[in-house]
């Protein structure tokens, strides 16, 4: 019930827009039906609020061992201090690189050889910047118990990739989510489910269609 009214508020601030008519382009050079932008919740009270209990349920629920929260640079931060206030735990992010000066830095915050890290990032979509940033804390000598993200496309890249990476990804929301419910609740035709569903199985290759 809080996951449906999290996409509700998603959807009607245009944090996740549809488009049915005109697809968006992404950088990537790939068309689609649907953008997000989740670094627009931060402006939302109510709703960071209900993504950091969401957030912190599922790490409660499937990183038991949790002894640190991490945060990817840079929209991932907002949303892991949330929740790590939440779970009352201590909070550490990662840079994208190291800085070129002072200590060098990449991994912000303390850590032990003996802490369980769960790094948080907005939007998964091949999963390549999150990680990174697992890596980097695999490379200094830490342990990453996995990783929780706020949406997923589920793109079969961001699977292979977590696999290769034997890293656990849960997310509060996935895009199968979103279309289901904006089905349910009456937004969105069968023909318009149809044709996202179709972006969805194919996306590289999808091409726009009559609705």
């Amino acid at each position: 019930m809080q996951n449906a009214k999290i996409i509700q508020n998603l959807t009607e601030d245009q944090i996740i827009s549809l488009s049915l008519t005109k697809p968006f382009k992404y950088a990537s050079g790939m068309l689609a039906p649907i953008y997000t932008d989740f670094r627009l919740t931060i402006a939302n009270p109510q709703l960071r609020d209900m993504i950091a209990s969401g957030l912190a349920e599922i790490i409660k629920k499937y990183y038991p061992n949790v002894t640190v929260i991490g945060g990817v640079a840079t929209a991932g931060i907002p949303h892991a201090a949330w929740v790590a206030q939440k779970l009352n735990l201590p909070l550490i992010y990662v840079r994208s690189k190291a800085k070129d000066h002072g200590a060098n830095k990449q991994i912000e915050g303390r850590l032990s050889k003996t802490d369980q890290v769960v790094l948080i990032d907005d939007l998964i979509s091949t999963g390549g910047s999150v990680l990174q940033a697992v890596q980097a804390v695999r490379t200094a000598g830490y342990q990453v118990a996995g990783v929780a993200a706020i949406y997923t496309y589920q793109f079969p890249d961001a699977e292979q990739n977590f696999a290769e990476a034997d890293t656990n990804l849960q997310p509060l929301l996935t895009y199968t989510d979103v279309i289901q419910q904006e089905f349910d609740r009456g937004q969105i035709s069968q023909a318009q489910f149809d044709y996202l569903s179709a972006w969805h199985q194919d996306p590289w290759n999808w091409m726009k269609q009559e609705v």
